[in-house]
């Protein structure tokens, strides 16, 4: 494993790229906004979840396919960009009724939140190509740890840093969002921002260049 002075800096690494506003944080936003607290710690579980799939490409060297593979990345890229403006048109399109009395007796729309999440982590490359790019730098070929081993424990760190962050954004939507679903018309339009955030979330995913 690294020394202490490097393990400090990638923490410090890290916490900055946890914390800069990103397409994982205005996700379980809008699922909070959209489905409610519920959904969004479903939401963020499966974000969590959907992450340790991109720790274990990583560490196996999975990842470095995208790189070697560019039609490979594009695919999934515009496969997570799909669904993304799928999810979103369904929310936007919804005639549920968001307000007070409604919003706990939709039960699988919290359910439902979780399984998306996972899929949208999972069809996600940036994410990949990040660990790729970015756990490498702080592995010591000279360790006792294999470094398949230093990848994965690198990784998990990342992910819950990264999970922290989200946990942040469900609150805060959450807050926000509490007086706006005591009103039914304030909920349904609570619920089309959340669905417009995704839509267009899987905008920026489809034409960013990156």
């Amino acid at each position: 494993m690294p020394s202490i002075e490097i393990f400090i800096a990638f923490l410090i690494a890290t916490s900055v790229f946890a914390y800069m506003p990103g397409p994982s944080m205005l996700y379980t936003a809008a699922q909070t906004i959209a489905r409610g607290r519920k959904a969004g710690w479903l939401a963020v579980t499966g974000i969590h979840i959907g992450g340790y799939v991109h720790v274990a490409a990583a560490a196996l060297g999975l990842a470095i396919l995208f790189e070697a593979v560019p039609f490979l990345y594009m695919a999934l890229k515009f496969a997570g960009a799909l669904y993304l403006i799928w999810l979103g048109i369904k929310l936007f399109r919804s005639q549920q009724s968001f307000g007070i009395d409604t919003v706990t007796a939709d039960s699988k729309g919290p359910k439902r939140a979780f399984w998306e999440s996972v899929i949208v982590e999972i069809l996600n490359p940036k994410t990949a190509i990040f660990y790729v790019a970015f756990l490498p730098q702080f592995t010591n070929p000279m360790a006792s740890l294999p470094m398949w081993a230093q990848l994965f424990i690198l990784g998990t760190v990342v992910n819950v840093m990264f999970t922290s962050a989200d946990v942040f954004c469900v609150l805060l939507a959450d807050k926000v969002t509490t007086f706006l679903k005591r009103s039914q018309k304030a909920g349904r339009w609570v619920q089309r921002i959340g669905g417009g955030t995704l839509i267009t979330l899987g905008l920026n995913v489809a034409f960013n260049r990156q």
